[in-house]
């Protein structure tokens, strides 16, 4: 059995703290697409997620980030796949590290999401999925549904999401397969 010294249990614990708690610097201030140096992020809701859509832009504009804000622009109806698209793209196309589409459940704007190539998007309902999205799966888009989860969720959601690196190691095989998959249907086309 191996045993953990006290020096390594204390990193171990005030790791956990840190990423349940938050830090004294604010985690939304990191750098979300390590490497990269980009720290634009595009967001985009339907007329159901409008408000959180604006709430969370005012948390990423405070925390330093740059906010490519794709629309909807009011609570007016609309379709959250021309959103999703259009976030997706920014994506896609390198123009941002990281997008978020919020839509009343966010299940469609995922569906739609990943349909544009280079995209993973994970739709996240609480912290453990916003953690294992990026963890194990390398997502470069989060969904969110504002019907299903307040505010304050989404916020710490959003945190997690942004400052969560992905793992590499055995997860990278697995997030090549799904690359693999996208890159043979595209051939077919």
């Amino acid at each position: 059995m191996n045993h953990l010294s006290d020096s390594e249990l204390h990193e171990i614990v005030k790791n956990v703290v840190s990423r349940t708690m938050g830090s004294p610097e604010s985690e939304m201030n990191k750098t979300p697409c390590t490497g990269s140096g980009k720290k634009a992020i595009a967001i985009g809701s339907d007329h159901g997620g409008f408000d959180m859509k604006e709430a969370l832009k005012k948390e990423l504009t405070a925390a330093g980030h740059e906010v490519i804000d794709c629309g909807t622009f009011s609570k007016e109806a609309c379709d959250y796949p021309d959103f999703a698209l259009a976030v997706a793209q920014q994506v896609s196309d390198g123009l941002v590290c990281r997008g978020i589409v919020i839509d009343g459940a966010g299940i469609g704007s995922c569906m739609v999401a990943n349909k544009v190539p280079g995209v993973r998007a994970a739709l996240c309902y609480d912290y453990s999925s916003a953690v294992n999205s990026r963890e194990h799966n390398n997502a470069n888009v989060l969904t969110l549904g504002a019907g299903l989860i307040g505010i304050n969720l989404a916020k710490q959601i959003v945190q997690v999401w942004l400052v969560t690196d992905f793992g590499g190691g055995r997860h990278a095989k697995r997030v090549d397969k799904i690359d693999l998959v996208e890159n043979q249907y595209l051939k077919r086309r």
